[in-house]
Parts: structure tokens; sequence; C-alpha cells
């Protein structure tokens, strides 16, 4: 039977100066569209999966335009919620060397975090999928956001559909008087894949390493062999977990990067090739292109290592790419694995 996936979470109205320009230096900003959820489903979309988008946008002209793009990938709209006052609003500013990049929220009381449980039918949104993926970012949004959140593990495990979650820590959106551990830990044991970074695990799980370095993330020098125990203690805490993967980012400056990853299968332990990244366009959406190539070679059948290199070298991409979505093909992806970084003309 083919795949099909299901994402659920907010997309927002994504408003940026042009290039490097700091907020309002001209009286100009981009408007494009992105949020988590929605940049894993337009992932897919371009590596040819049947993918389904579920949210909740206003009926307004702003909300048609977004469905009109997301429909645009070949992303399935046809569960999206037309309800609500509004739509999420998030500003960046692209950092350079070492200015770093500047996100605003303002999403207060968007369409989706005034939904409440039974707004959505699961039963139906579900019906034929076999793989659910979400992140932490939603459930942050509001107590009834993460009520559904949860209403939709539920479903999605009762029947029988593969769940794969982002614990994606914003530390901006948990104002509504509980803790991301509080909220996820009630989330995370009908999670069958886990994706995080260091500091997901530590502030939305609550695993910690007794000798945790707090500068450990930004000082450029990652230990292969502390990773593997944080990995193997999140397995160990969730034994639901069938895999956990790491992504790990050494920051040198705004346009400078290095990009790897780890995966751990409760049997084996992988480490990804590394990546410098120069030049770095844009580093939004750069972890949602890393889920979504995982997600696309493990629907797909691949083992575990080459679900890695794939995700990995897909986020490579997107950091040359301005807005949230990542907008390659699998054949792209798979010549940069194949060792194709040159960066010459193909023609």
């Amino acid at each position: 039977m083919p795949s099909r996936v299901v994402t659920f979470g907010e997309i927002m109205l994504r408003l940026n100066p042009p290039g490097f320009e700091r907020f309002l230096q001209t009286p100009v900003l981009q408007a494009t569209f992105g949020g988590a959820e929605a940049n894993v489903a337009v992932s897919l979309a371009n590596y040819g999966v049947d993918v389904t988008y579920v949210t909740a946008l206003p009926k307004n002209p702003i909300g048609d335009a977004c469905v009109r793009d997301l429909r645009s990938f070949g992303i399935d709209t046809s569960q999206i919620l037309r309800t609500g006052d509004r739509i999420g609003i998030y500003f960046v500013e692209t950092g350079s060397n070492q200015r770093s990049s500047q996100v605003i929220y303002d999403r207060a009381d968007s369409a989706i975090a005034t939904l409440i449980p039974g707004s959505l039918d699961w039963k139906k949104v579900f019906q034929g999928a076999t793989w659910f993926h979400l992140t932490g970012i939603t459930p942050a949004i509001s107590q009834t956001a993460a009520e559904l959140s949860l209403e939709a593990v539920r479903k999605a495990k009762e029947m029988g559909i593969t769940v794969s979650m982002d614990y994606n820590y914003r530390k901006n959106l948990w104002k509504y008087g509980k803790t991301a551990k509080e909220v996820m830990l009630g989330l995370i044991p009908f999670v069958d894949i886990g994706i995080g970074n260091e500091e997901d695990c530590q502030k939305s799980l609550g695993i910690e390493l007794p000798d945790t370095d707090p500068s450990i993330i930004e000082s450029g020098q990652l230990s292969i062999d502390y990773y593997r125990t944080l990995s193997e203690k999140v397995l160990y805490a969730f034994p639901n977990l069938k895999k956990q993967a790491i992504s790990l980012r050494e920051s040198f400056s705004a346009d400078i990067n290095g990009w790897s990853a780890c995966l751990h299968n409760r049997q084996d332990f992988f480490v990804s090739q590394r990546y410098e990244i120069r030049d770095i366009v844009d580093r939004v959406g750069g972890g949602d292109s890393f889920t979504a190539g995982l997600i696309y070679c493990l629907i797909n059948g691949k083992d575990d290592r080459t679900a890695l290199e794939f995700a990995v070298a897909a986020s490579c991409l997107k950091h040359t790419i301005p807005g949230d979505f990542n907008r390659v093909t699998s054949i792209e992806v798979e010549k940069l694995m194949q060792g194709d970084a040159s960066g010459r003309i193909s023609r």
C-alpha cells in the first residue's frame, strides 16, 4: 500500500526584510509562509510523497493565499479548517557573520491556537494514512492546542499509524502556565520516532547528562560519545521509541555552520558525514528538512544509515534556499550524498 503522511501544526505568515537588512531598515517586508509541520509537508511533496497537511486558517484572502501556496506543491489541503480570526505571523531578520538572526512571534489567538479537542475528525483525517508527524511547537501554542495534539497522537496509535515527533523546544511560546516537560511527557509515550537536538532533549523531555556543558552547542566541539549516551538515555526513558535522531549543529557564525546528525535504533548507533556550510542563505527550516528526509527514506524502506545520510544532505541544501520551504528534489539530495558538492552549473 502506498504511504500517505499526515502532518499537523501551525503555518504562519513569514515577514522578513530583504537580504540581510535589519527590521524596517527600509519600509519593505517580504511575505511568504512557513511553519515546522508545513515545511515537512512541502519537502515530502517535493519528493513525490502523498501528504496531507492539517491546520486551521481564517476565511480571508491571506488564508486563501496560504492554501493556494500549499496546493502548488501538490499537498492535500482538504483537512484544513477555515475558522478563527487570524493567521499567526512571525518576523525574521537574517543574521550575518557575528550578528545572529532574530525571530519575533505574533501568533497569540491564531486560528489553530483557539481550536479545541473535537474540532477535527481524526478518524477521517487519518483514513488511509501510514505516518503522522507533529512537533513540540503545536502543544506550546496554547492549552487547547496541546490537548488537540494529545487527541491526535492517541487516535493515530489506535489506528496503527507510525508517529514521529520533532521535540522542537521554543522557549518564547510556553506562556500558558505549563512547562514543555509537563506537556511533552504526556505526548512522547505515543511516539515511535523521536527527533531533536540536545536542547530539545533537555528542555522538552528533561533528559540531561551529569556532565552537561552549557556551552557545548556553541563551542563547535562535538563529542560523538556524548550524543551516543544522550540518545541511549532518551531511549531508556521512553521504551516506546524505536529510533532517536539527534541533529548536530556547530555554529561558528551566522554564515558558517558544521552540520551532521546521529541516529540510534536501539541496536546500532549511526553518525552521518559532516558538512561545512559556508555563506548560509537561510537556516530557518533546516531541522524540518532533516525530518522530512528521514521520513521519506523510512517510509520507502531505506535502511537507517541511508535515511540519516539523506536527511542530513537534504538539510544541508536547505541552507542555500531563502524562506522556510526546502525546494529541492530527491535527485538533488542524492547527488549531494554521492559527493557532488562542487556547485558547478548543471547543463
